[in-house]
């Protein structure tokens, strides 16, 4: 066996790790990339950051759950982009932890019912907003009701409307989220 001493190396190169063909990333595929293209874009009508589209098209069309390295590896972010997206997701009930025998490290799966998405899309997002302009809308009567410029009684007009744009999404959102379940 002949023995190299690593003194005799450049120091790059005794310094640098042979990596290992499971530690590479595989580069992801065409179809791969356009599936991941299709989320992003979904990602970003609904004001949702592009990581998140990105690691739910990835986990999407993967045949097998993917750890977060995977995910990390491939789709070139960094861990901590990965980690929130990953919360994001598991928050809406699109994404599910997944154990996988012989592996310590947790993998995840995407959830491929549009109705368990669409779901938990509204109880993460939608309610909470609405919760919200509930708040704000009783706000803003206050105010317009005090208004006594002569743009007052526009105002309270306009703040009129927006209750009862309020009111009519108050009674669709049980008829959505009873047609999801």
């Amino acid at each position: 066996m002949l023995a190299i001493p690593v003194c005799s190396m450049p120091s790059a190169i005794a310094a640098s790790p042979v990596p290992s063909p499971e530690s590479a990333p595989v580069p992801l595929t065409a179809v791969e990339v356009e599936v991941i293209g299709v989320f992003v874009n979904a990602v970003k009508l609904l004001g949702i950051p592009k990581s998140v589209g990105e690691i739910y098209g990835l986990l999407f069309i993967a045949p097998d759950p993917l750890p977060l390295d995977a995910l990390v590896a491939r789709l070139d972010i960094s861990k901590g982009s990965a980690s929130q997206g990953l919360k994001v997701l598991r928050a809406f009930g699109a994404v599910k932890q997944v154990y996988v025998g012989g592996d310590r490290r947790d993998h995840y799966a995407a959830e491929t019912e549009l109705k368990k998405l669409a779901a938990g899309f509204i109880r993460e997002e939608i309610k909470p907003r609405l919760e919200s302009g509930a708040e704000r809308l009783e706000r803003l009567k206050a105010l317009a009701g005090r208004e006594n410029s002569e743009r007052g009684e526009f105002f309270r007009s306009r703040v009129s409307k927006l209750a009862q744009w309020h009111a009519r999404s108050q009674e669709v959102m049980p008829l959505l989220s009873g047609m999801l379940d």
